[in-house]
């Protein structure tokens, strides 16, 4: 579930919540009732941790020549 950012126009709180993206956007502020709207942020991005799969699988196994007959192993 993402984490949305929000800004209260009243107050000047920033406060995250955690909502799915067909709910529909707060417009409310917790603490003061003021009016609230979506901040655009940054967010984490995508962390990419380990070996990754191109070295543990496409590169142990053998590159096929092209040569080995139609319906069989490649054994190249």
């Amino acid at each position: 579930m993402p984490t949305y950012e929000y800004e209260c126009e009243a107050c000047n709180k920033h406060f995250e919540v955690f909502q799915k993206m067909s709910d529909m956007p707060l417009s409310e502020c917790p603490d003061c009732k003021g009016h609230v709207h979506r901040v655009l942020s940054a967010g984490i991005g995508i962390s990419f941790q380990g070996s990754g799969f191109y070295v543990n699988d496409s590169h142990s196994a053998p590159a096929c020549s092209g040569s080995c007959p139609a319906g069989s192993a490649c054994k190249s």
